[in-house]
């Protein structure tokens, strides 16, 4: 390294939560790989020692002393001449804990800065558990390149990159957990070029990869110029460890040309985001593998098309559970489906134990006529079997249900809801055909699984059923895909009045049915198996709802409030008031 040229190395990591020592050890080896490329820095994401988001673990001290111990054990692993290392830690300092970022070089912690926007929306809670730090200045690298380096959410607003600008950083670094969901990437540019416009400074974007519960991080890391253009492009849904090469020209820091990798988007980085959700889920939690019910469905064969994509077919497992509503054509569909996917198949007949349910409950039931409790027996002895099949053998069961039915509560709680994990749980059905015909002429990069068609044509166009009970459709209960997804996505993405659904050409009754069949439900997805965070607001994280709800909404126009009736919001103290 010189005055006027450096080489940084972005290590585009998947972490293990709370795996301190395992992390600390990827750290080590991105070092040792970086430094055989001749890299004068190593840059790791936000948070990478606890990994990201450590939620309440990170307020037990024991978790805390780990990471400080970890760090500072590669801090004095820099007294080698090798190169630096950029760390996110949490951080306690004078009683107060911080979302941290230190450089770690010549053996020391040289310097250390704070996270000063805590994000507290969405999947995020930072307020909950750290203190938001002072305005930083620029951290000296080897008494030669000044060094801004915002956290993540600190360039979502111009304070903290301003500061930095004016206080003479010369190149933005910034380390990210940012989690996938639909359209981040382009969010994530444009945020990120307009701190460059406003600073006249160059800008490194450093995310986490891998999945962590409902969150995945695709990575998708990239660099920007000081002109906006973009000097490297990571890959997504992948782990990288890529070089890139700086240069001072007339005084200010310039990148190189690096590698541009192609980043999925739409359809593909929801299948991308399905596929590595699921596989971290297994792998970080040490399952064998898995089992799931192959219903001759599509929701049943994309969850298994995504299992062997992630996990391999060796590691997937499928069972048939059929009865006397299984028509010929769903055993078919599902022998079909797992012999494209080369996984174990195996039929297990439910005749015996729902018949014995029934005649279990027979006098209790007496002179009541048959229905949904008799149909929901037949769920019920599914999920049993899965449930022991995985108590027996080890591997993790695999819960099928799409978005669109956890929204309206067609599922069966402790039936087809039984579960350690749900990689369609935010899914709308409609996305789920989707999908299924995509995984048909696609695969991911990295994915296990065979090439072609993997999920028979039949499964995607046939109608939807439950097989519950003869000659059941889904359109029985429920409007039509295609109508009931767009009522939800209003409902449920966009918080819209039953008013403005009705006039997107809805039928006032279907909206009102829809909108109560959601609230209804919230006790049901109270109770379901974690699942793969894609859209704006998935159940759980994003979207909070009380269980205990009357509320309806009347179908009125907005409401304009009477301003006249109002004598002083938001006053400032002090204020004379007249009594």
């Amino acid at each position: 390294m010189n005055a006027n040229s450096f080489r940084l190395a972005l290590a585009q990591l998947n972490p293990v939560l709370g795996d301190v020592a395992g992390n600390a050890d990827k750290a080590r080896a991105a070092r040792a790989q970086a430094a055989s490329a001749g890299a004068d820095l190593v840059m790791l994401p936000e948070l990478f020692l606890s990994a990201y988001p450590p939620e309440d673990l990170v307020l037990k001290p024991a978790f805390q002393d780990a990471c400080r111990k970890a760090c500072e054990a590669l801090a004095r692993e820099t007294a080698d001449g090798g190169p630096a290392v950029l760390l996110g830690l949490p951080w306690r300092e004078d009683g107060k804990l911080y979302n941290a970022y230190a450089l770690l070089d010549g053996g020391l912690i040289q310097s250390v800065r704070f996270k000063v926007d805590l994000p507290n929306y969405g999947v995020f809670d930072e307020k909950r558990v750290f203190e938001p730090g002072p305005l930083p200045g620029p951290v000296v690298f080897r008494e030669t390149i000044r060094l801004g380096l915002p956290i993540c959410e600190d360039i979502w607003g111009p304070d903290v990159v301003e500061c930095l600008a004016e206080t003479g950083g010369e190149i933005l670094l910034v380390p990210n957990g940012s989690p996938y969901r639909r359209a981040v990437a382009d969010e994530r540019m444009n945020v990120a070029v307009a701190r460059v416009v406003e600073a006249g400074l160059p800008l490194v974007y450093l995310n986490q990869v891998g999945g962590q519960d409902e969150l995945v991080f695709e990575g998708a890391s990239f660099v920007l110029n000081a002109d906006r253009s973009l000097a490297c492009q990571l890959p997504a849904f992948a782990e990288a460890l890529v070089c890139v090469d700086w240069v001072r020209e007339g005084g200010q820091w310039r990148c190189g040309p690096g590698a541009i990798a192609v980043v999925e988007d739409g359809d593909e980085a929801d299948y991308a985001a399905c596929l590595l959700g699921l596989r971290d889920y297994v792998s970080k939690n040490g399952f064998p593998g898995v089992v799931l019910g192959l219903s001759g469905g599509v929701d049943s064969a994309i969850c298994a098309a995504l299992a062997v994509d992630a996990l391999g077919a060796d590691k997937v497992r499928c069972v048939m559970m059929p009865y006397r509503f299984t028509s010929q054509e769903s055993l078919d569909d599902a022998k079909a489906c797992a012999q494209a996917l080369g996984v174990r198949y195996e039929i297990v007949p439910i005749a015996e134990p729902v018949e014995g349910f029934e005649t279990a409950l027979a006098d209790l039931f007496r002179g009541t006529n048959r229905g949904v409790t008799e149909e929901n027996l037949q769920s019920r002895v599914r999920g049993t079997i899965l449930m022991s099949i995985s108590n027996k053998f080890g591997p993790m069961v695999v819960t099928t249900g799409n978005k669109s039915e956890m929204s309206c509560g067609y599922a069966t709680l402790y039936g087809d809801m039984n579960g350690g994990y749900n990689p369609i749980k935010d899914l709308y059905k409609t996305e789920v055909f989707r999908l299924s015909s995509l995984r048909n002429r696609w695969k991911p990069q990295g994915a296990l699984g065979p090439d072609g068609e993997v999920i028979p044509e039949n499964i995607i166009v046939k109608p939807p059923t439950a097989e519950l009970r003869e000659n059941q459709k889904d359109q029985d209960s429920l409007p039509p895909y295609d109508v009931l997804d767009d009522i939800l996505a209003c409902l449920i993405e966009h918080e819209m009045r039953l008013h403005d659904i009705v006039a997107r050409g809805h039928d006032v009754e279907t909206v009102k049915k829809v909108e109560r069949l959601l609230y209804l439900a919230e006790y049901k997805r109270r109770q379901a198996a974690p699942g793969v965070k894609v859209t704006h607001k998935n159940f759980g994280r994003d979207r909070r709802y009380p269980i205990v709800n009357r509320f309806r909404d009347s179908g009125e126009p907005a409401y304009a409030p009477d301003a006249a009736l109002v004598r002083g919001v938001g006053k400032a103290g002090g204020e004379s008031i007249d009594f």
